[in-house]
């Protein structure tokens, strides 16, 4: 079975969620107590890479202190979505080009698509040759690089395990609050207290709830843009558009099984940082896709 780019970034998203969850438990520092070694704003660069190691010195460290030296004038909740917007922003400064070709590939897979139903059991060599080559010259038209557009996705990994151990050591997180909420605490915990009548429960259940929503349009923004994108093209050829696979449906859905189930097990203010970063995402693919038409139109102006 031969995934998709996209079904490849999710299962990727999926293992480093698996691998954050699963070992930040015995990896983030703790105190002879059993309490978390919490990072506070005199902390210093020196004191974590001395005492730690440069994982927690380059990545965790940084973003703590951020949200530290934030929370004051903008609040535990403030200050993380600040963080999250300038993390998002330089990450896309640094692989705008990359992004480009990500969304571009997802744009073109009902091509792909045709492709594949083209030589479907066609398994001579020939058949072979020509599919890649009608594929690379089609990747040559979009100016995609199908290599690179993997590489947002391996940058995002240390950014998504830094936020998940900064947010639980940053001295800000851990003696504030947002909306009455403890951020330290699980959403599932948060709304257990809902059986002994604390009406906070419900705060917990509303985050959790945001968190799915911002989640959902997130993933959902990219398939409404390839679907719409595939309807005016089948329109234009007086076609039938491309059904998306039955494999990206599912690997969709699974996903978002998935980060539910996170969501419930990780202290909320990750839950915080995911909904923020969801929405970054929907407007970042938005602005991306706008330049992508722009370009597109102008190749296409040009060569008429």
């Amino acid at each position: 079975m031969k995934l998709t780019p996209r079904v490849k970034k999710l299962l990727l998203v999926m293992a480093v969620l698996t691998v954050a969850i699963t070992l930040t438990g015995c990896s983030v520092p703790r105190n002879a107590d059993g309490s978390i070694v919490l990072i506070k704003l005199d902390t210093t660069f020196q004191d974590i890479m001395s005492s730690e190691n440069w994982f927690s010195a380059i990545f965790v460290w940084p973003l703590a202190e951020w949200i530290n030296n934030m929370a004051p004038t903008l609040g535990v909740g403030g200050s993380i979505a600040i963080v999250t917007i300038i993390v998002n922003g330089l990450l896309a400064l640094a692989t705008l080009k990359s992004t480009i070709g990500m969304q571009q590939m997802q744009l073109i897979q009902p091509e792909l698509e045709k492709l594949k139903m083209k030589y479907e059991g066609r398994n001579d060599d020939t058949s072979k040759m020509r599919q890649a080559s009608e594929m690379q010259a089609l990747y040559k038209k979009y100016d995609i690089n199908p290599g690179s557009a993997l590489l947002v996705t391996f940058l995002q990994f240390p950014i998504i395990m830094a936020m998940y151990m900064a947010v639980q050591r940053s001295y800000a997180v851990a003696t504030g609050s947002f909306m009455g909420m403890d951020l330290q605490a699980t959403p599932l915990a948060g709304m257990k207290t809902i059986l002994n009548g604390e009406a906070m429960g419900w705060a917990y259940v509303a985050l959790f709830v945001f968190m799915g929503l911002c989640q959902f349009f997130s993933m959902m923004t990219p398939i409404f843009i390839q679907k719409k994108k595939s309807e005016e093209e089948a329109e234009k050829h007086h076609t039938k558009p491309v059904k998306p696979s039955t494999q990206n449906k599912i690997m969709q859905y699974y996903m978002m099984g998935m980060i539910m189930i996170f969501g419930l097990m990780w202290p909320a203010a990750m839950s915080l940082y995911w909904a923020i970063n969801s929405i970054v995402n929907v407007v970042k693919t938005l602005l991306v896709q706008k330049y992508i038409d722009n370009h597109n139109a102008k190749r296409e102006g040009a060569r008429k």
